[in-house]
């Protein structure tokens, strides 16, 4: 039965794992299949995807940062406030309404408000999409902490905030931490929605998507590709880390 189950978990690994070497195969390959590092070369050649690169960064750095904070937030105000449940249903909204759907109430949003489609718009959506998950990762952290912790800090003569630097936030760190990568995750990889917002601005992601539906993948494309895989296996890598370290 051991053996059953783990030849099982290997034929999985296979069926999810196996098709993300074909854009590292053809990001190290010329046109005749030979080890070459000329799409990497035209990667870096490429203006528009110099951009894209530039733009992914600066709104995975935003997103990792507010995300998080907001998630805390949220997850102190289910807390401490007595309408418990509709937060809940208010920060979780998201997950349940289809990224297209999204998108457009987003964009009719900013074109009323006369918002001009932008980096920060591009942000906002990937925070509202990002948001659930880091609130669900903070409030699980969060669940583990001893509020009686707290009460002692107080007596001791702190103030709330006091309470919550030296005291709470030490305890949540990691749980921090793992929010702000799953949101950086997210936003390396979001597509529909940000496409959606961006105006004339492209992130990796919907650069490679426009790219595909109208000229098919390049091998500046499959360097990109392989790129984004190797940053995104990387943060995953690093959330299990801490996420282990949480748990011990």
């Amino acid at each position: 039965m051991g053996l059953a189950v783990r030849g099982f978990l290997g034929l999985v690994l296979m069926f999810l794992y196996l098709p993300l070497l074909a854009p590292f195969s053809a990001a190290l390959s010329d046109v005749d299949g030979h080890w070459s590092l000329a799409p990497l070369a035209a990667m870096a050649a490429d203006p528009s995807l110099r951009s894209a690169i530039g733009n992914s960064l600066i709104i995975a750095v935003a997103v990792g940062l507010i995300t998080p904070l907001l998630a805390l937030a949220c997850a102190q105000a289910v807390r401490t406030l007595a309408i418990q449940r509709s937060i809940l249903v208010v920060v979780l909204l998201p997950l349940f309404v289809p990224g297209v759907s999204l998108g457009v109430a987003l964009a009719v949003s900013f074109q009323v408000f006369g918002v001009i489609p932008s980096l920060a718009t591009m942000v906002t959506a990937q925070v509202l999409w990002a948001l659930p998950f880091a609130f669900l990762i903070v409030l699980t952290s969060m669940a583990s902490f001893d509020t009686v912790l707290l009460e002692a800090a107080h007596t001791c003569g702190a103030n709330r905030w006091q309470a919550f630097i030296e005291v709470e936030l030490p305890l949540i760190r990691q749980g921090l931490g793992g929010a702000a990568l799953f949101s950086v995750i997210l936003s390396c990889n979001e597509t529909i929605r940000t496409a959606l917002v961006q105006g004339g601005n492209n992130t990796v992601a919907t650069l490679i998507w426009s790219r595909y539906q109208q000229v098919g993948l390049g091998p500046e494309l499959h360097a990109l590709m392989a790129l984004i895989i190797f940053l995104t296996l990387g943060l995953i890598t690093a959330l299990a880390v801490l996420e282990t370290r949480r748990g011990r």
